[in-house]
């Protein structure tokens, strides 16, 4: 995935790119370096937040479409968004309707539990009833509550009110290891709707979720690999830990975060000055976790696949 919600202020700066041509232009960088190490891998456009086909109409216009092959939304109707959680299928069909030649994942959806914990097991339910068998891939989000200590990835942080305090109540899980009720909510349908789960540089949670989800039998992931974290010591020693770690799993990864010293400003919202270097470190990450069998490229280059005997 190219990027988490980049119609997010807290995720890409609008004021830096306010038409976003630069955005797009990382994304047509971006899926030509991914497809030119391995062409089978599935590129899918950042998910959107909020659900937008205008801002899917814009980047069409910028030529970015062509570059990827899923679109993703993301919603939490009964946290943040503006819209009734019974909304999901109209939301989808919308983009449907702006991108009808691609499919269209739900790389986040999730319910917390900051007004009750109640709540999130119906979100959960709700959700499921609604979104199992409409899109191709669902991602829960998330796994874990997200400790309050560690702070969460907005503009504004404490001044939004409850709406930042809400990032701190997401989980199943809650930030002492405990599972909330939504868990074994969740637990019902592991294998048809996969989770989301961040893992923070040198996460000490990571064996704990492999633990979790193995038994919960989840089979899908996604989770990001940080193009800022990469410039910290030992990263390629902690990307490796972290994929190796998930390999059971069916991973989709999300490339994203621009680090300071290469922004436009020195901010992870930023874009990038040069947005191929980005385009270069998501294909030093396809090249070292997901590269093309022979096969594949043959394939690419036009070649016949021999057949196996």
């Amino acid at each position: 995935m190219i990027w988490n919600e980049p119609n997010n202020k807290s995720h890409w700066d609008p004021d830096l790119d306010p038409d976003w041509s630069i955005y797009a232009d990382t994304v047509i960088r971006a899926g030509a370096s991914i497809h030119a190490i391995n062409p089978a891998i599935t590129r899918v456009l950042g998910g959107m937040s909020p659900i937008d086909p205008l801002w899917v109409n814009r980047l069409r216009g910028h030529g970015a479409l062509d570059a990827v092959d899923v679109v993703a939304v993301h919603g939490f109707p009964l946290d943040w968004n503006l819209w009734s959680i019974h909304a999901w299928p109209d939301k989808i069909a919308e983009i449907e309707a702006a991108v009808p030649d691609k499919p269209v994942w739900v790389t986040e959806v999730g319910v917390g539990s900051f007004g009750a914990e109640e709540v999130q097991v119906f979100g959960v339910k709700r959700t499921a009833e609604l979104l199992i068998g409409r899109v191709p891939q669902i991602f829960w989000y998330s796994l874990f509550d997200l400790p309050q200590e560690w702070g969460a990835t907005t503009r504004h942080r404490e001044a939004e009110g409850s709406s930042y305090y809400r990032h701190f109540y997401m989980g199943l899980i809650r930030a002492d290891g405990t599972p909330k009720p939504g868990l074994e909510e969740y637990a019902k349908v592991a294998g048809e709707m996969g989770l989301m789960q961040w893992f923070h540089y040198q996460d000490p949670r990571l064996d704990d979720a492999v633990a979790w989800m193995k038994r919960l039998g989840t089979r899908k992931l996604r989770t990001g690999l940080s193009w800022a974290d990469s410039f910290r010591p030992n990263a390629r020693d902690w990307f490796d830990r972290q994929m190796d770690a998930l390999a059971d799993f069916d991973v989709t990864v999300t490339f994203c975060f621009t680090p300071e010293h290469l922004g436009v400003q020195p901010h992870h919202t930023s874009p990038a000055r040069d947005p191929q270097q980005f385009a270069d470190f998501c294909a030093e990450m396809i090249d070292r976790y997901a590269p093309a069998s022979p096969a594949t490229m043959e394939v690419a280059r036009g070649a016949p696949l021999a057949a196996n005997g």
